[in-house]
């Protein structure tokens, strides 16, 4: 660690004592933000201690998603982004008008919104899940019902085939997770034949039929550290990898390389990256960016948020 790496970290510390913050990462950020957080998880895991922290500003070192639903479950806590700019491919994949057609389209169905969407839209539907619960938001809807589920097509692919129910997908999808290479991972096979195949569900239905295990982040950690084998094929966005190398020092953890990358090296969220350690100082320092939501439109979010905590 550099000096001015190390300087930040030792301010970024006194700031979170001094202002009663806690700080969330999410598995896809940066090595040094992973380092320096108070909780580092999956969407589910932040969303949880989001509820149960009494600190009185959350610093979400995540995307724009992930920090909404920070404020939604919090709406009277102050609630910090790094940067406005960390938004999500997947959440982005329509307008909210486009999703409001969409919804009136298909209003006698039971609407499941995955977390990677904005509270615009988890406002209009009746239930939100993540990769973890997923299934078990899906089985829990009686089956006389319809369901529609957005944005992520791939996920909702899955769901399909591991739940038996029919639903009416939203055509969107993760750049990040759709972008890993059948070819390349073929190669990597015939190099680590003896390795595991693990792939997030957002990940192409190419990639899901080779796959040994399919979970969400926190499910492919557990994965990874339990699992007797010791070499792992991983599909997802390289952040996880850090906290992988923590959990299983010995075991080799091969990232799966992406269509356009002619390296070695896995897909990266783009928007993921761009919070740094100095945007998570001067966040603190300043109390800036906050997120701020319509009143009325939390409200009618937090419903289905709330039935999927009270789910899961």
């Amino acid at each position: 660690m550099n000096d001015r790496k190390r300087w930040l970290t030792e301010q970024i510390d006194q700031l979170r004592r001094k202002k009663n913050a806690v700080i969330l990462a999410h598995y896809y950020q940066n090595q040094e933000i992973q380092d320096v957080a108070d909780f580092v998880g999956d969407s589910l895991d932040l969303s949880r201690k989001a509820v149960e922290t009494s600190a009185e500003i959350i610093v979400f070192a995540g995307v724009h998603f992930m920090a909404e639903t920070a404020k939604i479950l919090n709406p009277d806590k102050k609630v910090l982004l790094p940067d406005l700019e960390a938004g999500c491919s997947l959440a982005d994949s329509g307008s909210t008008f486009d999703y409001k057609i969409f919804l009136e389209l298909h209003s006698d169905c039971v609407s499941v919104a995955y977390i990677n969407s904005s509270a615009e839209i988890k406002a209009q539907c009746d239930y939100v899940c993540t990769s973890s619960n997923a299934a078990k938001i899906i089985q829990s809807i009686p089956e006389n019902r319809k369901i529609v589920f957005l944005p992520d097509k791939n996920l909702g692919k899955y769901l399909i085939q591991k739940t038996g129910r029919e639903m009416i997908l939203w055509d969107g999808a993760c750049a990040v997770h759709e972008a890993f290479s059948v070819s390349k991972l073929m190669s990597l096979v015939l190099a680590f034949p003896k390795a595991k195949i693990l792939a997030h569900p957002e990940s192409s239905p190419a990639i899901l039929r080779l796959a040994n295990f399919v979970g969400s982040t926190s499910a492919l950690l557990r994965y990874v550290t339990e699992n007797e084998s010791e070499e792992f094929l991983i599909g997802t966005e390289a952040g996880i990898l850090h906290q992988m190398h923590l959990a299983a020092p010995n075991k080799t953890i091969i990232p799966i390389p992406t269509e356009e990358d002619n390296t070695c090296a896995c897909s990266e969220c783009a928007f993921m990256k761009v919070n740094t350690l100095e945007k998570l100082y001067q966040c603190l320092l300043h109390e800036s960016p906050e997120i701020t939501l319509d009143p009325e439109i939390g409200r009618k979010a937090l419903k289905p948020i709330q039935r999927m905590l009270d789910l899961a």
